[in-house]
């Protein structure tokens, strides 16, 4: 575990300069060191050079996408968090932040508050803790916030990650669409358990890879349960 000399580092990639400035000096005020790009390029190569221990970067660029920024930073290797600055929040724009490998997003309008406690979550610092949960030959590290199965190792983003630990607290135990709503998005998001099937499929794909046994199970019109048949 490296000792932190300087406060964590947060990369703000925003079109609109204004709020680029306000998001920074919120961040500054709280703590962290932080770098504004304008643009998908410049936000590119300040990931690589800034080194940031976190990305904010709006889902609207200008001349490309934040979502492909997002797949670019991925596919370079990049492993820090990646938080999306949205205007909408459909589950099609949620499934897309996902699928371009961003962890999560913040809906506009910008709120001080709200944002920085994101901000946070993501960056709590990681208390050396040996925990792991296990089912079967699946063990999850809640200290790296990844799975290992059959000495895979597992990267997970923040939802996955409690998505699976919540599933693995309960097992053999059939949760509701409900109840996984509740615990792991929070009761701003009854209502649509249809982002839950998302993350099942994500969770799925991940740790099922090597054609492993399925260990989340579906129950037809009740919600999941995590067994091993």
């Amino acid at each position: 575990m490296h000792t932190t000399d300087h406060s964590p580092r947060v990369l703000v990639i925003e079109t609109d300069e204004a709020l680029a400035q306000h998001v920074s000096s919120d961040l500054k005020e709280a703590g962290y060191e932080t770098a504004i790009a304008l643009d998908a390029i410049s936000g590119l190569r300040q990931a690589k050079e800034f080194q940031p221990s976190l990305v904010v970067v709006d889902r609207m660029l200008a001349g490309e996408s934040g979502l492909s920024l997002c797949t670019h930073l991925r596919s370079a290797g990049a492993r820090m968090p990646v938080l999306l600055l949205m205007a909408r929040d459909a589950v099609e724009d949620r499934v897309a932040c996902l699928q371009a490998g961003a962890d999560d997003y913040f809906l506009k309008p910008y709120r001080t508050d709200e944002f920085l406690k994101l901000v946070r979550l993501y960056l709590q610092s990681d208390a050396p803790s040996n925990e792991q949960l296990r089912f079967g030959d699946l063990v999850l590290d809640l200290s790296t916030r990844r799975a290992i199965r059959h000495d895979r190792i597992i990267d997970l983003t923040m939802k996955e990650f409690e998505l699976l630990k919540y599933l693995m607290e309960h097992p053999r135990e059939v949760l509701t669409r409900e109840q996984i709503l509740e615990n792991v998005w929070g009761y701003d998001f009854m209502g649509e358990s249809n982002v839950i099937e998302v993350y099942i499929r994500y969770l799925r794909l991940k740790i099922e890879d090597e054609g492993e046994k399925r260990l989340i199970q579906t129950v037809r019109g009740v919600g999941y349960v995590l067994r091993e048949s």
